[in-house]
């Protein structure tokens, strides 16, 4: 079985749970759905122990003929790891469980890293603040705060804030920095630190950024902004 991603998150946001589907049991442990449905549903009690048993139902394809809604459960990793249990350990069978594990381990190490780095960004973004608040050069109106998450953003990623959220699907009350992937917030908190250190030696807003604008970018995100659908 080549190596294929059967571990996933709703969104990028880094607090989501990892799962798994029954759709991607069925593909690659060689098991027809109709029985791993028929497992959960016989196992919804044991299931249950390790969280709701969510699913999705899943429409047909546009265009094609016949076909009903089908329900595809998500199981988290304890409600997988259980499941793969009461499945025969074929030799597929036993490859796909390695590979699960395998899965679910690196997207929770990913999403651990990434839950660090924001908790560090945290504790820069204060000192930004707190130096913009204790500079003597720089007023302390609301748009001067504004000015720099701006300046942090733009020089740090290459895109403002409106256009992450826009391009991760953000609203306006999710923070945008829960969808950033960790280069994206090691570039930040890195942009971070700059700033504090900037603003600390005396700079005005307009200096600090010619000194970023100088440096470029530390991280180009490969954002696809949606384009605005057109009426009909």
């Amino acid at each position: 079985m080549k190596q294929t991603e059967v571990v996933f998150t709703e969104s990028m946001n880094l607090y989501d749970e990892p799962f798994t589907t029954a759709e991607m049991i069925e593909g690659y442990s060689g098991v027809k759905r109709r029985s791993i449905n028929k497992l959960i549903t016989t196992n919804k009690r044991d299931l249950e122990e390790f969280g709701v048993l969510c699913f999705q139902i899943a429409k047909p394809t546009k265009g094609t003929k016949g076909g009903r809604p089908k329900k595809i459960y998500q199981l988290n990793e304890e409600q997988a790891t259980l499941l793969i249990t009461y499945l025969d350990n074929t030799p597929q069978v036993r490859k796909f469980k390695k590979e699960l594990v395998r899965q679910f381990y690196a997207m929770k190490t990913e999403l651990l890293q990434r839950q660090l780095i924001r908790i560090s960004g945290k504790v820069g973004r204060r000192g930004m603040t707190d130096a913009i608040k204790e500079s003597s050069v720089i007023g302390g109106e609301w748009y001067v705060y504004s000015n720099f998450t701006k300046l942090l953003y733009k020089t740090a990623l290459g895109f403002d804030v409106s256009k992450l959220r826009t391009a991760r699907g953000v609203d306006k009350k999710a923070t945008p920095l829960d969808f950033l992937n960790k280069a994206e917030l090691d570039a930040l908190n890195k942009r971070q630190n700059q700033i504090t250190t900037l603003i600390d030696l005396g700079m005005t807003y307009q200096e600090v950024k010619e000194v970023l604008n100088n440096k470029g970018v530390i991280y180009q995100t490969t954002l696809t902004i949606p384009e605005k659908v057109g009426k009909a």
